[in-house]
């Protein structure tokens, strides 16, 4: 997956479209990433739960498919797709190769 945990993205499509929020995790396997203050969800707790010191109502954020988040382009501050850079770099007398995201939009660096 092109997104990572702590990037900025933007609500490409759903209910949510337009807002943007830092993404909080991802799950590779579903191929879902949660974001702040996106698909805020309630969740009713039971008292007694490890962790909780009471029970009650709680709004969460749920996690989303990441095909309906786009990342934001930190010059432009608009969604952009992500190409990777491959590079051969030379370090310690060895080369290695270095992936690097750049942003469609502007050319620069993530």
């Amino acid at each position: 997956m092109k997104i990572k945990k702590n990037d900025l993205v933007q609500v490409i499509s759903g209910p949510d479209k337009g807002k943007q929020g830092k993404v909080i995790g991802v799950k590779t396997e579903t191929q879902r990433v949660t974001v702040e203050g996106v698909n805020r969800v309630t969740k009713h707790l039971r008292a007694g739960q490890p962790g909780q010191a009471s029970g009650g109502i709680q709004v969460v954020e749920a996690p989303i498919h990441v095909s309906n988040v786009m990342i934001v382009d930190p010059e432009t501050n608009q969604p952009t797709r992500i190409r990777t850079r491959v590079e051969q770099v030379e370090r310690d007398g060895k080369t290695k190769t270095v992936r690097t995201r750049v942003s469609v939009r502007s050319g620069k660096d993530f």
